[in-house]
């Protein structure tokens, strides 16, 4: 199947080459000519405009944006609506408000187009092991593009089934979903982000609890000097609080137990304050995903241990530099699709 592609970082260069690998025609653009430049390499056909890759495509186009929220998808977004033609599907797989999904496909729609939003985790690591995807969009259009939606998808692997499913795996087992009209899928992966704050600062705070355990301010006898690196690997084998998150941790503290490469400083992406925005709207009751958003906004003026944990995390599954300015072109990628 053919699809534009168009910004190439960590995740957006990554989405190419596993569909390239299944046999997928990609056409792809960056702002930057060096990525496409590597790309075109490896089979892709680069072009140097939005222009170009409309041309490039044939009808009916699909176009992915893998670009930050805000302003350059707002834009592009709506440079493709002038270009493409009726018949014809943009895919936002940024990190979008949905409340702006759920905008723009009214205006698409009123030109012909149809409009895909689609939540995508799996970070730098998604070429290897493929991207979880939530999906929002009208039925006929996700349905159409279900070849990408798969091939991009981890598939059912080694996971155990979970108990009670029966007959063929479902989309949901293979790790995509379509969850529902446009805005549905950036808003389960909104949910996603916040989350994954909430189970970041529950390991960070665990850890950080037991590295103190030597403190001088205890009594002698209750000092115990513990090793993180090798408490985060018995964790990982049969314990019930392991996850990839508890892995990235432990490939950190294996490297350096006082995390001394980590300043503290965390960033969020913007998806934990959407979280606790909808949390507000719905009068749901949020207090471990709101603290952990706060903990990230106090890590910006003091550094502990915990929030150590929390950058090591974060550089682990997303390559996430610390102090970036999360959202703007010229210090981030625009398919940091984490929090």
């Amino acid at each position: 199947m053919q699809i534009g592609i168009i910004g190439l970082g960590r995740m957006g260069g990554n989405i190419a080459r596993r569909l390239m690998k299944a046999g997928h025609e990609c056409v792809v653009y960056d702002a930057s000519p060096k990525p496409g430049a590597a790309l075109a390499k490896e089979g892709a056909a680069a072009v140097g405009s939005l222009e170009e890759m409309v041309k490039a495509l044939k009808a009916p186009r699909a176009v992915w944006s893998m670009l930050p929220s805000g302003k350059i998808t707002e834009d592009t977004v709506a440079k493709l609506g002038e270009l493409l033609e009726a018949g014809d599907t943009i895919i936002d797989g940024g990190n979008s408000y949905y409340k702006d999904d759920i905008r723009r496909a009214k205006a698409a729609k009123e030109k012909g187009l149809d409009y895909i939003d689609c939540g995508t985790s799996g970070g730098v690591w998604g070429l290897e092991r493929g991207y979880c995807m939530m999906v929002g969009g009208p039925d006929a259009a996700v349905e159409r593009l279900d070849p990408i939606f798969k091939t991009l998808a981890p598939g059912v692997g080694d996971i155990p089934r979970t108990q009670g499913r029966k007959g063929p795996h479902s989309k949901a087992e293979q790790g995509y979903i379509h969850a529902g009209p446009t805005g549905a899928g950036h808003f389960v992966k909104m949910v996603h982000n916040g989350i994954e704050y909430g189970l970041m600062q529950a390991y960070a705070e665990g850890f950080d609890i037991m590295r103190n355990k030597n403190s001088d301010q205890l009594p002698e006898d209750e000092r115990f000097e513990l090793n993180m690196a090798d408490i985060s690997e018995v964790w990982r084998r049969g314990s019930v609080v392991s996850s990839w998150l508890l892995d990235l941790s432990a490939d950190a503290l294996a490297k350096d137990q006082t995390l001394a490469d980590f300043s503290g400083y965390v960033d969020d992406s913007g998806e934990g304050r959407w979280t606790i925005q909808a949390a507000i709207e719905e009068a749901v009751p949020a207090d471990v995903l709101t603290s952990a958003l706060y903990t990230r906004f106090r890590s910006r003026q003091e550094h502990t241990f915990a929030e150590k944990m929390l950058s090591a995390m974060r550089f682990g599954f997303g390559g996430h530099i610390e102090g970036a300015l999360e959202g703007t072109p010229t210090t981030k990628k625009a398919d940091d699709n984490h929090g």
